[in-house]
Order: structure tokens, then sequence, then C-alpha cells
């Protein structure tokens, strides 16, 4: 078990969850039960799928957990996507954003892989 607030990757993934609920704020009424609320609960998915990993005892639980957060991100990169071509999003925002989820997956795949080769 370790401490999920220490990890850099789980760090970015809540600050982008902060983020995505403040442009969403800001999104059409008539969305809050559609696109708004899918794109928060796939953001806030990728560190509660890092916590959650961070609190199981073996490493191949935690890879597993490190997997479902990769496929929130990528989720979460769609949704993104689809607010800014809804114009939803300026594109400032979405660059800014889909920046971030570039970088938390690329350090979801590291993550991943110290974790298999420490499984072995």
């Amino acid at each position: 078990m370790q401490d999920f607030k220490k990890l850099q990757v789980w760090e970015k993934s809540h600050d982008l969850t902060l983020k995505i609920y403040g442009v969403t704020s800001q999104f059409p009424r008539d969305e809050i039960y559609g696109l708004t609320s899918q794109i928060r609960r796939a953001c806030a998915s990728i560190p509660t799928n890092i916590a959650e990993g961070c609190g199981r005892e073996s490493p191949a639980d935690f890879a597993r957990f490190l997997q479902i957060a990769m496929g929130s991100a990528s989720e979460t990169e769609y949704l993104v996507l689809l607010a800014h071509d809804l114009k939803y999003l300026t594109a400032d925002q979405y660059a800014e954003l889909i920046d971030t989820i570039v970088r938390i997956k690329k350090m979801l795949i590291n993550l991943q892989k110290s974790v298999r080769t420490m499984s072995r």
C-alpha cells in the first residue's frame, strides 16, 4: 500500500478534475444531466482509480486500477473534444485540457511499466 497523494500522476489528475468542474460549470444548463455529468464522472474516475489502486495489496491489483484510470483518461479526452466541437470550450481551454490529459496518460503508462516491473 502506498499514499496516493504522493504520486504526481494522482496530483495532476486531481488538478485536471478541478479544472473540468470549473469549465463545465459554464456549460449550457440543459447539459447538466448529459455531457456535464458524464465528463465530470469520467475525469474524477482517473484520480479515484489511482487512489483505489494504491489501497490494494498487490502490484497486479494496482496495475489493473491504473488500466481503468487510463480508460477514464481516454474517455475524458473524447468528451473534451466533443465539448469543444459543440462550442462549449474555447480553443485555449481545449488545448490546455488536452495537453494535460496527454501528459497524464503518459504518466500512467510510465507508472504501469514501473508497477509491472515490481510484480515480477
